[in-house]
C-alpha cells in the first residue's frame, strides 16, 4: 500500500495547481502542458466520484479517500515517465488531506497523512476564488468559498510548501505562472526530457486528446 502512495525519482520540475473547487485549476493545468509541450496529471478523484454518482448517486465517504489518493498517485508516477522536463499536476496527496479534514470532522487516514506530507514538489500554485462558480455534479459548498481558501492556505503555511497566490483572469495567471516556472527549470540540472521522436510523441499526448499532428505545423 505504501509503494503506491509513494511519489517516483524522477527529476522533473513539479508544479501542482492547488485550491478550492471551480478555482480553474484544470483550466491552467491545459495551458501549462501545451505552453511547455509536455504532460498534465488530472484529478483522478473526478472521475472517481462522477462514476460513483452516476452507478450509485452517492457522493465521497471516508472510504473513498485512499483509493482515490492511490489512484492519483498511479496516475502521477506514470505520466512522469512522459514528461518534458516539467510535470502539470492539478491536484496532489495533501490537497485529499485538507478535503479530508474538512469534510469529515479532522479525520485523515494515517497512510494519506504520511505521503501527503512527504511528497514533494518544486512549486504550489494556490488559485484564488475570483473565477466564477461552475455548478456540477460533484461540487458543493458554493457559500463556503472562502473557508475552503483559507483551509488550503493554511496547509501550505503549516508544511512550510513553496507557493505563489494566483488571482485574475486566465492570461494573467498563465503569465505569473509561466515567469516561476521558466525560473525553476533554468535553476534545475539535467532534467528528464522525454523524446522527442514521432512514436513517442504519440504516446506523449495520447493522455492529453491532443492532436500531435497539429502541434507539427
Amino acid at each position: 500500500m505504501e509503494e503506491k502512495l509513494r511519489q517516483s525519482e524522477i527529476n522533473l520540475v513539479k508544479v501542482v495547481l492547488f485550491g478550492p473547487e471551480s478555482t480553474g485549476k484544470t483550466t491552467l493545468s491545459r495551458q501549462l502542458a501545451r505552453h511547455y509541450n509536455t504532460v498534465w496529471a488530472p484529478e483522478y478523484a473526478r472521475e472517481y466520484l462522477q462514476d460513483k454518482w452516476n452507478n450509485e448517486r452517492k457522493t465521497c465517504e471516508e472510504s473513498d479517500l485512499i483509493p482515490i489518493a492511490i489512484g492519483q498517485m498511479d496516475l502521477e508516477n506514470s505520466l512522469a515517465k512522459k514528461a518534458d522536463k516539467l510535470l502539470i499536476c492539478d491536484t496532489d496527496l495533501l490537497e485529499t488531506k485538507v478535503y479530508s479534514e474538512e469534510y469529515y470532522g479532522g479525520f485523515v487516514d494515517p497512510l494519506l497523512d504520511e505521503f501527503a506530507i512527504k511528497n514533494t514538489y518544486d512549486i504550489y500554485f494556490l488559485t484564488y476564488i475570483d473565477t466564477p462558480w461552475e455548478e456540477d455534479d460533484l461540487r458543493d459548498r458554493p457559500e463556503q468559498r472562502e473557508e475552503m481558501f483559507n483551509a488550503f492556505k493554511n496547509a501550505l503555511e503549516k508544511y512550510n510548501r513553496p507557493y505563489v497566490l494566483l488571482k485574475g483572469d486566465k492570461e494573467t495567471r498563465l503569465k505569473k505562472a509561466t515567469q516561476i516556472i521558466d525560473d525553476l527549470i533554468a535553476k534545475k540540472e539535467n532534467l528528464h526530457s522525454y523524446s522527442d521522436s514521432l512514436i513517442d510523441l504519440d504516446l506523449h499526448f495520447l493522455h492529453q486528446n491532443i492532436d500531435p499532428n497539429t502541434l507539427m505545423h
